[in-house]
Formats: C-alpha cells, structure tokens, sequence
C-alpha cells in the first residue's frame, strides 16, 4: 500500500492518528482548565504511566486545550542532569512576555518580570534581558533558598495572570527525574498558589516512582494533586486505534490482522504505532490481512529495538544490565528483589546500589515495598533477545 498514505506516525511524543482510549483523562483535563479560565480552584494533575503509553501525548494535547481557551502554557521537559531552576526560568519568562501581549504591560506582569530576574539572580542563572527597562524586585525570591523563592515566583506568576483575566497552564514532563529537594519546592509553590487561589495549575507526566518520589517530599502531596493511571489501552479502545486511522484513509484490515496486532502490541499506544505503520507498508493491498501483519514481524522488531529499546539500554553500566537480564529471566514481572539477587547468586545489599541507579535511571520501579519492575513494556524480551544466555 501506498506509504505516502500510510495514517501511522511512530515517534516520540508524536500524536496518533487516534487518540484513543484517553476520554476519561482529557475530560478531566477539560474540567481543570475550564476552572482555570474561570478563576476557580483546579487541582493540579500528574499522569502516570510506563513509557510507551502516550503521557507526552496528552501533555501536548492538554496544550493545545489551553490555546483553544487563551490559557498561557509551557512544557518542560526535565531531563536527568539538569537542575528545576534552569529548566523554570525560561518557561516562565516566555509566560510572562505572553501575558504582557494580552492588552499591555501591566504593572502586575512588570512585576512578575523583575521577580523572575531576582529569583534567577540570587540562583546565578542565565537570564536573558530585563525587559521594559525594569530592574529586580527585591526582598522576593532572591534568599536563594528554593523553597520560599519558587513560591514567591509561583506567586508572582499567578497575581500576573489574575490581573490580565488569563491562567497559567505548566506542563512537566519526565518529572521523576526532579531532585527530591526541588520537588518539594516545586509541591511547595503549587501549594501557595491554591491558597491564594491563583489561577496557575501544575500538569506534569512521569514514570510511577513519581507519586512515591511526591509523597516523600511532602506529606500532603497526594491531597494537592491528583494522580490519574495511563496504562495499557483496553481490547475496544486498541481495535480503534488500528482501525479507524485505516478507515479514515479508505482502505481496510481484516479482523485477524488486528487480533495479531492487539496482541503483540499488548494494548501499548506507541507498539501499535510501530506495528500499523510496517503492517501497512508490508500490505500489497486492502485489506491487510494476517500474513502482512507476520511478514511485518521482523522490520516492527528491529526497529523497537533500534529505536525505542536499544536507546535505553545502552546507557546502562555492565552490572545494571546484568541486573536487567536477571529479571527477564525471572518473567515480565514483577519481582522480589531477593528473587533478582537469588538468580544473580548475590545477596540482596550487594545489588541495593543497582537497583537504586535503575530506579533513578527510570528503568525499574517498585509497584509495592520489595518488588521491582520494569517501566518499559516488553524489555524484558528485548533484553533477551540482546543476551541470548544468561547466566
């Protein structure tokens, strides 16, 4: 079939052709943003999911909900080195100019601006500019102490959106990786703006150890947000996400493709993409059938291994990866770390730092105290598949 025409687009944080399955999360979305618009109390949300879900996706879409509704947004993505402040400083500082663009500078976001070069300045950040001839605001945000100055720019940021009649919309993505500290800055400065019933709201994604990595960080953590599950898609909902796009283009796939395809995919959006892109290449004509879906098998494997698996793996260190491939050879999971150890014939405190480097890595988690899991869908026969023997 013509690849020109092909609907699947596989990729990281690409949208699907269909967004299927995530009603119940952009609803909640909706509620949240429209409450913002409003000048009313939203909570602020994480999504958490394994990779491969489509988190990045709904991210990108909930911003797109923000513009449909004049909301000021900005996505971080927070990669593992780098600190919260260098990450904030420029999203909020595009805010602020954005708000400036509502009517006209207001004293409100003049403020805002010198707050953010004050908070910036005390943390000895790159701050590019200060805008409208203005100088630092002093007294705020410029203790140098993360907790009380992140509030004081939440704050700042919110009493400038109050006072244009927007809201500020902040989307964080990979959040797992945010020191403990910042965290808790950051849970801290969200918390102060609800108080003050300011319109800016916190929508972040990540892996699961983010709702533990919150509750350690502040206690009340778990009342301030809510904390809605993106796992797999239901058989209905991945049925959809294969046929529709196919439809769409006004070609078809036979029923027993898509049971081939549902399966190997195990319901993960961004599997299914990979997998309806090749079967639709493979496919010399509509309808796609079962033997396109077989002969697409190898070119769907090598490329998740190539570009979705391998891109992980490889930043593994020797012991790490012999810790993984002990776990796959246990099963999918999860398991008991003392299994894991068990079958690497070590005890359970000699592996803990592994472990520890995996969890902070985002290639493991613990579901519950004791078990450890993959956060990456499949790894476990990517990994065999990499180290044919073990031990």
């Amino acid at each position: 079939m013509d690849p020109v025409r092909n609907p699947f687009a596989p990729g990281a944080g690409n949208p699907p052709p269909e967004l299927a399955g995530r009603k119940a999360i952009l609803d909640r979305a909706a509620v949240v943003l429209e409450r913002t618009v409003q000048h009313r109390h939203a909570k602020s949300f994480m999504l958490v999911g394994l990779r491969g879900v489509g988190k990045t996706v709904l991210l990108n879409r909930i911003g797109q909900m923000a513009d449909e509704r004049h909301l000021k947004w900005q996505l971080i993505e927070s990669p593992e080195d780098k600190p919260l402040p260098e990450l904030i400083v420029p999203a909020l500082r595009r805010i602020l100019l954005n708000l400036s663009n509502v009517q006209t500078v207001t004293d409100s976001v003049r403020r805002g601006l010198r707050v953010l070069a004050s908070f910036a300045k005390s943390l000895k950040l790159k701050y590019e500019g200060l805008e409208f001839g203005m100088d630092v605001e002093r007294g705020v945000a410029d203790s140098g102490d993360l907790d009380n100055d992140l509030a004081d720019l939440f704050l700042a940021v919110g009493e400038a959106a109050k006072a244009t009649g927007t809201g500020v919309i902040i989307l964080i993505d990979e959040l797992q990786y945010v020191a403990e500290a910042e965290l808790s800055s950051l849970i801290m400065a969200v918390h102060k703006t609800s108080q003050r019933q300011l319109p800016v709201v916190l929508v972040a994604a990540g892996l699961p150890q983010l709702v533990g990595n919150m509750g350690r960080s502040k206690s009340y953590a778990e009342r301030l947000f809510d904390f809605p599950q993106v796992g797999p898609l239901s058989r209905a909902d991945a049925i959809t996400a294969i046929t529709e796009p196919i439809a769409r283009e006004g070609e078809k796939i036979a029923r027993p493709a898509v049971e081939e395809m549902i399966e190997k995919a195990a319901g993960y959006p961004f599997f299914i993409q990979v997998w309806g892109y090749h079967c639709w290449n493979e496919a010399d004509a509509s309808p796609i059938k079962l033997a396109d879906v077989k002969r697409a098998e190898p070119s769907v494997i090598r490329d998740l291994d190539e570009s979705f698996f391998r891109v992980r793996f490889d930043r593994l260190s020797p012991s790490e990866k012999r810790y993984l491939r002990a776990m796959a050879e246990l099963g999918e999971g999860p398991h008991r770390s003392g299994e894991v150890a068990e079958k690497l014939g070590v005890k359970v405190q000699s592996v803990a730092p592994t472990r520890s480097s995996l969890i902070k890595k985002g290639m493991i988690y613990s579901p519950q105290h004791g078990d450890t899991a993959f956060t990456v869908p499949l790894f476990d026969a990517f990994l065999k598949r990499q180290i044919p023997t073990f031990p």
